[in-house]
């Protein structure tokens, strides 16, 4: 079984358990709602988690709870850029070299 390379400590668990009470409360809802329909039930949950995420982490409620995930560590640093060669000088296709006036 291979490994998940997930670091466990960069996790922003208050995020991630917010997240689940959202899909519990939506998912409480919709099967309220669908009166027993499987199928109407996990769409109203998916529709009614999908408005309750953007209020959430888009709307500017200014609550101290974090509103956007952390951004993870990258398992591998990216690559430095190669070093760009200067381009070589180009000559003015102006022939006339003489600036004084006539």
């Amino acid at each position: 079984m291979p490994q998940i390379p997930i670091d466990w400590a960069s996790v922003n668990w208050l995020y991630v358990i917010l997240l689940a009470l959202f899909v519990f409360i939506c998912a409480l809802i919709g099967n309220v709602l669908a009166f027993k329909r499987t199928v109407l039930a996990a769409v109203l949950s998916a529709l009614l988690f999908t408005a309750g995420f953007i209020f959430w982490t888009y709307y500017p409620h200014n609550l101290p709870l974090p509103t956007l995930p952390v951004e993870q560590k990258a398992a591998m640093p990216a690559p430095a850029a190669a070093p760009v060669a200067p381009s070589p000088a180009v000559k003015p296709s102006n022939p006339v070299r003489d600036i004084t006036p006539q």
